[in-house]
């Protein structure tokens, strides 16, 4: 142990505690690494499986488009192919989905960043994938329009948070000693370590490096992506909450939408009424 807090002080890694602070007497948590547990409690993981399994797809196809079609050859790619492995999409589909960037398909999709703030004040992005950017504009803008929030500029938000890479493994890969030094050899910048599992974070330009060395280190992860880290979050109650995930699920709706993150942080107390 003292040995690891050793490399930690002279490698300058963080290591991020389950308990990262209290609220009441309850411990926080960031909406960046929680919404996923939120969404698991109310069972909309397995209706919401197929829309994941299109977005990923997308996401493919347009990576392929952009590059080589060979992932070894396209990092975006082997991200994505990754990504998609880790949530159990089926061979075929990704091997459909290479292929489609191939055969025109994706030539129309532009990639767009919306920001505004949600219910309480929260800040929320989404990016979206569309052929259409008249039509997905209007739908994001409804849509927080009509659940509390409201569509800023490029920009109003972004400020907020910090493009990061972000590796999730499940708790029973290792205790946090032996996922903090697989870390640390592999170049991460931070670990959170929960009993719900580990999340290494690393800089967005270094997310192919780092899951590749840990994937030798620790097997394959949970999930590999670049997300929106917040730098500062906004506490949200019960009621707020409630209106929050009510945005974030309308907005996931949406074919267009890719993903959406929000700076929320919610206590225990909170999670358990939700």
């Amino acid at each position: 142990m003292q040995a690891v807090l050793l490399l930690r002080a002279v490698v300058g890694l963080k290591y991020t505690p389950p308990d990262r602070g209290s609220t009441n007497g309850t411990r926080a948590m960031a909406g960046h690494s929680k919404w996923a547990n939120i969404q698991h409690r109310k069972g909309r993981q397995d209706a919401a499986r197929s829309k994941l399994f299109s977005k990923l797809a997308k996401e493919i196809t347009v990576a392929a488009k952009m590059g080589d079609p060979d992932p070894d050859k396209n990092p975006r790619l082997r991200l994505a192919v990754k990504e998609a492995r880790s949530q159990s999409v089926p061979k075929d589909v990704i091997e459909r989905a290479i292929k489609k960037s191939q055969a025109g398909e994706g030539d129309n999709y532009e990639e767009i960043r919306y920001e505004g703030y949600g219910p309480g004040g929260v800040a929320v992005i989404v990016e979206a994938m569309t052929d259409n950017r008249n039509r997905t504009a209007s739908v994001v803008r409804s849509t927080f329009g009509k659940h509390g929030g409201n569509l800023g500029e490029t920009g109003s938000v972004g400020f907020m948070f910090e493009r990061k890479g972000s590796i999730s493994y499940p708790a029973a890969v290792g205790d946090e000693d032996t996922v903090m030094m697989a870390a640390i050899e592999a170049g991460a910048e931070d670990v959170e370590s929960s009993e719900d599992g580990h999340i290494i974070y690393t800089a967005d330009t270094d997310l192919n490096e780092v899951s590749n060395a840990l994937e030798a280190e620790l097997g394959e992860s949970e999930s590999t992506k670049l997300i929106w880290q917040p730098t500062t979050t906004t506490e949200l109650d019960l009621d707020g909450m409630q209106k929050l995930m009510k945005l974030i699920e309308v907005l996931e709706d949406d074919d267009d939408v890719q993903r959406v993150t929000a700076n929320f942080e919610v206590s225990d107390e909170v999670l358990a009424q939700l």
